[in-house]
């Protein structure tokens, strides 16, 4: 590693942001599904530095997901060499700990990691918001804390990561419309050969009429009718985690196969609110800023790498290597024109960040610094 260290800040040169660490991940048996999306959270700026300002908070004997995650972040964030690699065993560890399905040493699916870990560390900053309440509202009235502390709270992952989208369902025979809101940390939308994301995007938010064995009971109706049902975009979050379904279930071999669709992600996304009651700009714009990779032919091996943008320089993490690339590399990443079955190095899960909230963010940095001068 010391020679591929050395390679890496030969490449940058005075590039080399003095900010930056640049260090890989050791591998734990099978772990790239989680050196590869930890790398990309990583190199998500707003994420990271909440992950760190929340070490601060937390009691030292409290040990959970957001806590080895954190002291990971802090020892990638405080090495004194540029470049070299860690051994993430203790997050890796506690992962193994408290779930059954990434216990193994399997091969695993490093979006059901993203959400897992998301998620895991939701319920840790809820429980531990809940314990602060519950101290200082002892004097308070029994159900009132209980009616308190029985509201899921907003966290600052919700604030980063949390999208809406209202599923609408619109009978055909008398108009009626029932619609149910849903929030996601992720968007996983459906492929298809030689297509853009935009198109992907556009597919995902399409109207599909409901017809046949497919009918839909109307309530007014009271009976089945035929109907169309979209799915609409209320609010879009800060981050936006795209997941490109590259595993799709074959009758022929009776397992679930890769589609290494030709999908071409664009550097800089405009992404529509398209519901009428939507809760955040109508048009948001997006910059790519981290693109993990699946390599092999099949959702149960295989391997993961992560492509990261970070100082306006792309990055190459293979667990503890560490290689400079360029745009297009990322590009080669959009797959295959033709359903291409062998090893294969295609886009997986594709993260956004929205520019106007970065602008924005660098503003009130900017204008904290001229007040502390």
């Amino acid at each position: 590693m010391g020679v591929a260290s050395s390679k890496l800040e030969k490449a940058l040169g005075t590039d080399f942001p003095d900010s930056e660490r640049y260090f890989g991940l050791d591998n734990f048996g099978n772990t790239c599904y989680v050196n590869s999306v930890v790398q990309s959270l990583y190199h998500c700026q707003t994420f990271r530095k909440e992950v760190l300002d929340n070490q601060q908070k937390q009691p030292i004997d409290v040990n959970n997901m957001l806590t080895s995650l954190a002291e990971l972040f802090q020892i990638l964030n405080s090495q004194k060499k540029k470049t070299g690699s860690v051994a993430p065993k203790k997050f890796v560890d506690q992962l193994r700990s408290e779930s059954e399905l990434f216990k193994s040493n399997m091969h695993q699916d490093a979006q059901e990691f993203l959400n897992f870990l998301l998620n895991a560390i939701v319920e840790n900053l809820q429980k531990a918001a809940n314990k602060e309440e519950s101290k200082k509202t002892l004097s308070e009235d029994a159900n009132k804390v209980q009616n308190k502390q029985g509201k899921a709270k907003q966290t600052w992952v919700h604030d980063i990561f949390e999208g809406k989208m209202t599923n609408e369902t619109r009978c055909i025979c008398c108009e009626h419309v029932s619609s149910r809101e849903e929030s996601f940390f992720d968007l996983s939308v459906d492929i298809c050969q030689n297509s853009s994301l935009t198109q992907c995007l556009n597919n995902f938010s399409s109207m599909e009429t409901l017809r046949g064995n497919n009918k839909f009971h109307c309530d007014r109706c009271n009976s089945l009718q035929e109907a169309q049902k979209s799915i609409k975009i209320k609010k879009l979050p800060q981050v936006m985690a795209i997941q490109l379904k590259r595993f799709k279930y074959s009758e022929e071999i009776q397992n679930n196969k890769k589609l290494s669709y030709r999908v071409a992600f664009p550097f800089e996304l405009k992404m529509c609110n398209t519901s009428q009651d939507c809760e955040s700009d109508p048009d948001t714009p997006y910059e790519l800023f981290a693109v993990v990779l699946h390599v092999g032919s099949g959702p149960n091996h295989g391997h993961y790498k992560t492509v990261v943008k970070s100082c306006g320089k792309w990055l190459l993490f293979d667990d503890d290597l560490v290689d400079l690339v360029d745009e297009k590399y990322v590009r080669s990443l959009y797959g295959f024109p033709n359903d291409f079955n062998g090893t294969s190095d295609t886009g997986y899960i594709l993260f956004y960040k929205s520019i106007s909230h970065d602008k924005e963010v660098q503003h009130v940095e900017k204008k904290n610094e001229h007040y502390e001068e």
